[in-house]
């Protein structure tokens, strides 16, 4: 019963209020990217870089709904938070759009930039969220945490993998 107890003081802890903020945070941040994305694909010039941003946009539903099933083994309201970084990143990202011109490579180069900030900050954010999940022994969730950490990693090596086979040294030339 003493562990009980000490979990319960766990979940009752600013700690363990500050997780599910943060959950919530990042949860507001997969939504605003799920509308992003589609635009950011619609923006982008070769098709290789449109498919990766597809592809994105499909596995960042996917972290949508991982993070609905960890606010449901939290007995937590699936809520959203607005994320203030996610928001100045998405307009970062529009403002590339403004002011860079269509169908060129030096916009594709410039997308990437944009979305790999997109991707340092959910790597950033998703790897202390498990290792927080971690010290307060919820191992369903750091393992879910995990998995969604490891495929934005994956993403934002796909990305560099397109910037640095073509992209960017075409847009040199531009």
């Amino acid at each position: 019963m003493g562990n009980n107890n000490k979990f319960e003081d766990m979940e009752n802890s600013e700690f363990h209020k500050f997780f599910i903020e943060e959950i919530k945070d990042i949860y507001g941040a997969e939504l605003s990217l799920v509308e992003a994305l589609p635009r950011m694909q619609e923006a982008s010039t070769c098709e290789e870089l449109s498919t990766a941003f597809s592809k994105h946009a499909e596995e960042t539903q996917q972290h949508v709904e991982t993070l609905e099933s960890i606010f449901d083994i939290l007995g937590e309201a699936s809520d959203s938070k607005k994320c203030e970084a996610m928001e100045g990143l998405i307009k970062e990202a529009e403002s590339i759009i403004a002011d860079t011109d269509r169908d060129s490579y030096t916009r594709d180069a410039a997308l990437i930039l944009a979305a790999q900030k997109v991707e340092h900050y959910e790597i950033a954010t998703y790897g202390t969220l498990r290792t927080f999940a971690r010290i307060m022994s919820h191992i369903e969730i750091a393992d879910l945490l995990e998995k969604t950490l490891d495929n934005e990693k994956t993403t934002n090596e796909a990305l560099t993998e397109i910037a640095e086979s073509f992209i960017n040294s075409r847009a040199a030339t531009e």
